[in-house]
C-alpha cells in the first residue's frame, strides 16, 4: 500500500479527474472513451480499463510497470501504445480522446494542416498514422511512438488522437487546440460547397 500511496496519491488523482472531466465535456471523448498516463521513473499511472474519463474517482487510476506485467490487466486496453510513447520520447503525460472533426480529418487526409494561426504555432503540421489493427495494437503503438518523436501530437486514422505533454494539461491543450483546428478546416471545407 505504501508504494501505491506514493505513486498515486491525492494529487494525482485530481490531476486525472480534471482532465477527465474536461475531456467529456468538450465532447473530446464518449462515456467510456479515450484514456489518460502519466510516466512516473519506471511506473505508469493510467486509467483503469472501462472507466468513465468524465467521472474518474480513486479507483479508476491504476498503475503498471514500464515494461509490460500482470497488472496490465486492470490498465486501459491503450497501455501497449502508451509504453511505446513513454519509451520513444520524453513526455511525462499521454492524453487519448475521441474527437470528432481530428476523427473525420484523419479519414480523408495523411496529414492535418492547420490553417488558424493558434494550430500552426502550437502544433504545427500533425502526422496521421495509419495501422491494420487501430485499437490497443503493437504495430499502432510503434507508428505513433515515432509520430510523436517530433510531434506534440499524432493521430491514429479513423481512432483519434494521442498527444504527450510534460503534464496531462499540457497534452489535453494539444488535442483541443487540434480539435479546434479541424472544426475551422471543416467550416472552410463546408463553405467552399
Amino acid at each position: 500500500m505504501k508504494e501505491l500511496d506514493r505513486i498515486i496519491g491525492r494529487e494525482t488523482i485530481e490531476r486525472f479527474a480534471a482532465v477527465g472531466r474536461d475531456l467529456f465535456v468538450t465532447g473530446a471523448v464518449s462515456s467510456h472513451g479515450g484514456n489518460l498516463s502519466e510516466r512516473h521513473g519506471d511506473r505508469i499511472v493510467i486509467t483503469r480499463r472501462g472507466s468513465m474519463l468524465g467521472r474518474l474517482s480513486e479507483h479508476d487510476v491504476v498503475w503498471t510497470d514500464l515494461a509490460a506485467c500482470e497488472r496490465d490487466a486492470e490498465c486501459s486496453r491503450e497501455i501497449v501504445v502508451h509504453r511505446a510513447i513513454y519509451r520513444a520520447t520524453d513526455a511525462r503525460a499521454i492524453v487519448h480522446a475521441h474527437t470528432i472533426h481530428t476523427v473525420w480529418r484523419s479519414m480523408i487526409s495523411d496529414e492535418i494542416e492547420p490553417i488558424d494561426s493558434e494550430g500552426r504555432y502550437v502544433l504545427g503540421s500533425v502526422p496521421v498514422v495509419e495501422a491494420v489493427e487501430t485499437i490497443a495494437s503493437p504495430e499502432a503503438g510503434e507508428l505513433l511512438a515515432a509520430a510523436l518523436a517530433d510531434h506534440p501530437v499524432a493521430v491514429l486514422r479513423t481512432h483519434g488522437p494521442f498527444a504527450r505533454g510534460a503534464t496531462l494539461e499540457e497534452a489535453f491543450y494539444h488535442v483541443s487546440a487540434l480539435e479546434a483546428s479541424c472544426q475551422l478546416l471543416d467550416l472552410r471545407d463546408g463553405a467552399r460547397t
